[in-house]
Formats: structure tokens, sequence, C-alpha cells
């Protein structure tokens, strides 16, 4: 029987993690096989099965949408809903832009610890390890680079921190090695609403050349709260939202972790 997600997705893709306990998995494995069924290359593979994932929660507000078309480039899904033909734009919304270059490094920094602790034992080390790093620790070079995974090698083997690590934690997994950073929620960090007002400008500048053959084209904007560089704790001026102006027939605000979703258009 083949497995309904792959071992790449299992092993790697934390979301997956963060979201198994609400996670609708009837329609994203039906999703992800259908995409394992295509024809598109692995890399591409891959991507849209992320995409599709960040769309759970609003799979939750619209349990009646059905994905049609899940491998379509302009816009990135085609679904059924209300016997119309919807197409959906999924668009993520970067809150913090000096992070993208340090969760990317900081993630490559993560695999290699993970291949070498699974290496040596994964019964023994498999996990979710939430790390805390100490002020001012340097990521611009290799060289820093093997420095900090080594220490996150020595600190998860020992069960304490070591090096530039300030702490650890450890959450039950019962697959692999995961490791991540440990989130400190900051109660003042806000999302300018100019910013996905950006963004809409920039997909309105796309929209003529969406699938023409839809009923309606919808623009899903996501705040990806399981990333650094996207998380945010509320949206500032949201009421300038209401005044925008698209040709997507509705457009939402998403966020992946509680579900909160803000009707835009």
């Amino acid at each position: 029987m083949k497995k309904a997600f792959s071992d790449e997705d299992l092993i790697k893709n934390l979301s997956l993690y963060y979201l198994n306990r609400h996670l609708k998995k009837k329609p994203i494995e039906k999703y992800h096989r259908k995409i394992d069924e295509s024809p598109l290359h692995d890399r591409e593979k891959y991507k849209k099965k992320s995409e599709i994932l960040l769309l759970n929660s609003f799979m939750h507000h619209f349990p009646e949408v059905q994905f049609e078309n899940l491998t379509c480039e302009s816009p990135d899904f085609i679904a059924k809903f209300n016997d119309k033909k919807i197409g959906i734009e999924l668009t993520e919304v970067i809150n913090h832009l000096e992070m993208k270059k340090v969760e990317s490094n900081l993630n490559k920094i993560f695999r290699q610890a993970e291949i070498l602790l699974e290496k040596e034992d994964t019964t023994k080390y498999r996990g979710v390890y939430f790390l805390e790093f100490l002020p001012n620790v340097k990521l611009d070079t290799p060289e820093s680079h093997e420095e900090i995974i080594l220490n996150i090698y020595k600190s998860i083997k020992r069960g304490k921190p070591f090096g530039c690590i300030k702490s650890v934690r450890k959450s039950f997994h019962r697959r692999n090695v995961f490791i991540t950073y440990e989130y400190n929620m900051n109660l003042f960090d806000e999302l300018c609403s100019e910013k996905i007002l950006e963004l809409i400008e920039k997909k309105n500048e796309k929209f003529p050349y969406y699938d023409n053959t839809v009923d309606e084209c919808w623009l899903i904007i996501v705040s990806d709260m399981n990333s650094l560089a996207s998380r945010y704790t509320f949206i500032q001026d949201k009421e300038h939202l209401q005044e925008v102006e698209s040709p997507f027939h509705k457009i939402f605000h998403l966020e992946n972790l509680c579900g909160n979703i803000t009707s835009i258009k």
C-alpha cells in the first residue's frame, strides 16, 4: 500500500508535526498522493505539498472546497466550490525580511545536526528539540556553521546546553529527529497592514495572466506562524485592509497556527 506521506514529508517537514493535532488528514493525504502521482519534478512536488499544507486552516473554514487541479501555476490551485470553478492564488507575507536569511541558515544547520544524530542512533535521539541560542551568535561563515552544528550535537547528546546553546527542550516524536528554534512570542510584534496591501497590489498586476476559464479567482495571503520571518502577534491598522481594490473576487488573510482568517474582500 502506498504511504500517505512520503518519507521526505514525514521526516523533514516540521509543518506536519506542528499541524498534526488539527490536520484534516484525509484531504491532505489525498492531495499529497495526487501531487506524488503527477509528472512534476521532485522539487516542484515538495513545493506544492508544502503549499497545500499552508492551506490546511483554510480547509477548516471552507470544508466544501474540493481541490481539482493541484499542479497548475497561474493560479496555484483550481478548486470546486458551490458549483463554481475557483482559482486559488496562494502567497506568503513576510513580516521580518531581515530574518529570512537567518532562518534559512538556521534550517541548514538544523538539518546537518539532525543527520549527525540520526546516523549515530535515530531510536535514541528521535524527538523534537527546541533550541534557544545565546545572544550575538554568528551565522555568516561556514566555520561558524560547523561550530554551531557541533554545539547542537553535544547539547542534545548531553541533554543540557553546550557552547552557544542557551537552552534545549525536548518534545516527543515517534519517528525521527527534528530540530527547531524555541519560539518566544512578542506581544508587540505587529504585521503592518501596508505589507499586505503591497502584496495585493503585486498580485493585482498578475491577475490578467491567470487562467480565465475559472468562474472566480481568490487570493489567499498566509502568515506561516511556524516561520520566524513570517510570524506576527497582531495586524497594525487592520481597518486599512477594507479599503483594498482588486480584481480578485475574494481575498483572505490566514494564519496557519490557530487558523484565524480575515476576510479582506
